[in-house]
């Protein structure tokens, strides 16, 4: 059985202050066609399908116009859709048992209540059957009533929480079984610090969201979203197919794909990946203004300006958009002061928890954890 794994799509995202529908459209149509030569069993697409909660009439077009294009372009393809933390459970929910009695799975609302489970599609081939697991992105309070606490009666961890909801489920594990997630996996014995994320990624204050990876263990294979970098979670298996366009400046030079699982019989995997073109690169340049100036770009570029007299010109964003029109900021260094940086761009997000904390100055370890849960509660809040 063949399978295309995407994941975080962010239809709607802005690039610091540039719309990047027209890339997005690009790109989409690229995967389409891809789709179509590769004609896979089944499309699963691992969460973020927006960048926002309550996307704009113009990226609803824009999903509606790609999904559309894969029924046409590969009519017996089964599409299975997961929500992931950027989205509205609700809203990506809508229509799902009619959807699925036309080959496409829309699954926004994880198992709530105890009679509920994970939402499962079979398909089969000449090896078998093939069960995949429709897992959306899960907060610990969504699922208590499941779940359960702990003793103090607060939420599990997420950790726990999502150990819970996978090992509650009846798994036939001599069939092909193939979890579709958006979580925060990572290998036991690693500690989330040491984990690269990328500027466009939600990151939790304490990183309270990842859950390790033995629980995916009794999956043939694990398509996963949440990660923007193309990785894996501790196995070659449990894998993280990344962003189809980059995301932020800290995305540059990443090679992004799509990924083609192909399960032969039980035990049997192969997975090869399969590179995306974007209409725009994302580019950090460096050198001197009068060498920045001898070059142009129609990418997206973020310029990193190194003067030693440290003397910076008032218009030189305005001069350098002559060159780069897509510039997204520019970045003054002066190598000769190491501590010396000014930078000039429309948007940059600041660290809430650095911010609040040097407000309060001298907030000792139990107010900065009580901090760093308020935090985590806003930052859930904004994404309902």
């Amino acid at each position: 059985m063949k399978i295309m794994h995407l994941s975080d799509l962010h239809i709607g995202l802005k690039l610091i202050n540039y719309s990047m529908i027209k890339d997005q459209q690009y790109i989409l149509k690229q995967i389409t066609e891809i789709a179509e030569k590769q004609n896979p069993d089944a499309i699963v697409i691992a969460g973020d399908i927006y960048d926002r909660a309550v996307p704009s009439a113009e990226a609803v077009k824009l999903f509606d116009d790609f999904i559309s294009g894969l029924s046409v372009a590969v009519p017996e393809t089964e599409i299975m859709i997961i929500s992931g933390n950027h989205d509205s459970a609700c809203r990506i929910d809508v229509f799902r048992n009619i959807l699925s009695k036309n080959k496409i799975h829309m699954i926004g609302i994880p198992p709530v209540y105890p009679d509920e489970y994970i939402e499962r599609v079979t398909l089969r081939d000449d090896f078998g059957n093939v069960n995949f697991f429709l897992l959306p992105f899960i907060k610990p309070s969504t699922v208590r009533l499941i779940t359960g606490t702990d003793e103090n009666g607060n939420n599990l961890s997420y950790d726990k929480a999502v150990h819970k909801i996978i090992e509650r489920e009846n798994i036939d594990t001599t069939e092909r079984n193939v979890l579709v997630s958006h979580q925060f996996y990572l290998k036991c014995g690693i500690s989330p610090k040491n984990v690269e994320r990328m500027d466009s990624e939600t990151v939790t204050v304490g990183n309270i969201d990842h859950v390790y990876s033995d629980v995916l263990e009794r999956f043939d294979y694990s398509a996963l979203g949440h990660i923007h970098k193309p990785s894996d979670a501790g196995s070659e298996f449990y894998r993280y197919c990344g962003t189809p366009l980059a995301c932020s400046v800290s995305e540059a030079g990443q090679q992004k794909g799509v990924i083609m699982v192909n399960l032969a019989e039980k035990g049997n995997v192969e997975i090869s990946v399969i590179p995306l073109k974007p209409l725009h690169e994302i580019r950090i340049l460096k050198g001197t203004f009068s060498e920045l100036m001898e070059q142009s770009s129609e990418d997206y570029v973020t310029a990193v300006v190194t003067e030693e007299s440290g003397i910076v010109k008032k218009n030189i964003k305005n001069e350098l958009k002559s060159r780069f029109p897509n510039l997204l900021e520019v970045r003054i260094n002066n190598p000769s002061r190491p501590d010396y940086s000014v930078k000039y761009s429309e948007d940059r997000e600041k660290d809430i928890f650095e911010l609040c904390k040097s407000f309060l100055d001298g907030a000792d370890e139990t107010e900065q954890e009580i901090l760093r849960d308020i935090i985590n509660k806003v930052k859930e809040e904004e994404e309902i």
